[in-house]
């Protein structure tokens, strides 16, 4: 797909530090030298074609809801079956081919770690093979944003990344403003000349309240970042290899750490091992446009001291079987759904 330049700056400059005021749209047209009714054109150019997901927030993990990698292995002969099995489930928001054994890899994200488990249990029983889930323990490096390859546009180098120092939080409840604002921002912002407003109206919460709640949200970590959302498929990103190693518990935030500040490091966190098929603690994502790169960086890796003698693997993505935003669907809203049902 060919972008213009403004949509190059749209898609690099505003993946973070989005404007939280009431009119974003027409401060970014401002900072970019055009108007507001072209900036909204074209994000929804952008997000019809397929290159953006949406405009609005990546959550933190396990913050506002729980969630697990998980994982199956499938004779390649039932892998298109299997993978719609698992994507009619409304709480896996990513589901990938990758080139190893366990040649599934798909996300749930659910409002709680009850029914998180709930659905690998129900996959478990659809499809008639063992889920192999790996919660997060820690997070290094999680925000999903892309320094992106355009030559001709300079980068807006994306924030340092988040090192936390404590375990992953677990999934605890919501306050009731914070759950209806993330159930309304959880498929984006829409993309209207006050899309806060609009969010107020569909959350009852005053305009003025849902810019602070979103702000106290990216404060506090429960956000990793609020802005454009790239689908990195469609601008390119095809060779993605997700790296993995086993490394002695009492090094793993050391050596997290070091690879979270590595730039070409999308993605790092630390989950749960399943022994004795998978001894892997330690994952990183390396997303790139050429699996040459991609394996040099990977070498340029594992030449590390700390990781020299490491066991490891690297997995390749293949087929993309579902990408998008998580959807966190909490108890008490399904109550409510269900008891506005019953009475019609």
């Amino acid at each position: 797909m060919t972008l213009t330049d403004t949509e190059k700056k749209l898609l690099n400059n505003y993946q973070r530090d989005f404007p939280l005021v009431p009119e974003p749209f027409h401060l970014i047209a401002h900072q970019l030298n055009t108007d507001g009714a072209t900036v909204l054109r074209l994000l929804h150019h952008l997000h019809q074609s397929g290159v953006i997901s949406r405009v609005g927030p990546v959550f933190r993990p396990n913050t506002v809801g729980a969630s697990t990698l998980a994982a199956v292995s499938v004779p390649p002969s039932k892998l298109i079956s299997v993978a719609d099995q698992i994507n009619a489930h409304p709480e896996v928001n990513h589901n990938y081919e990758r080139d190893h054994e366990f040649n599934l890899w798909f996300v749930v994200n659910t409002a709680t770690q009850q029914r998180r488990d709930a659905v690998i249990k129900e996959i478990e029983l659809e499809t008639g093979m063992v889920v192999m889930s790996l919660p997060l323990v820690r997070d290094y490096h999680i925000d999903l944003g892309f320094d992106l390859d355009f030559s001709d546009v300079v980068p807006r180098r994306p924030s340092a990344p988040v090192r936390q120092n404590d375990d992953a939080p677990r999934a605890t409840a919501v306050p009731r403003q914070q759950r209806d604002l993330v159930s309304v921002l959880q498929n984006g912002l829409p993309l209207t000349d006050r899309p806060f407003a609009d969010v107020a109206v569909r959350t009852g919460l005053p305009e003025s309240l849902v810019l602070k709640l979103i702000a106290n949200m990216l404060r506090g970590g429960a956000m990793k970042r609020f802005g454009v959302v790239v689908r990195h498929h469609e601008l390119g990103y095809r060779a993605n290899a997700m790296c993995v190693w086993d490394i002695a518990d009492n090094k793993v935030d050391e050596v997290g750490t070091m690879l979270a500040r590595k730039p070409y490091v999308t993605l790092c966190y630390r989950r749960r091992r399943s022994p004795p098929s998978w001894p892997y603690n330690l994952f990183c994502m390396i997303h790139g446009k050429q699996r040459a790169r991609v394996l040099q960086q990977l070498a340029e890796l594992n030449a590390e001291p700390a990781l020299e003698n490491a066991p490891h693997s690297v997995l390749f993505s293949g087929r993309r079987f579902k990408q998008r935003g998580a959807l966190y669907r909490h108890p008490q809203d399904a109550a409510r759904d269900s008891a506005l049902a019953a009475h019609g």
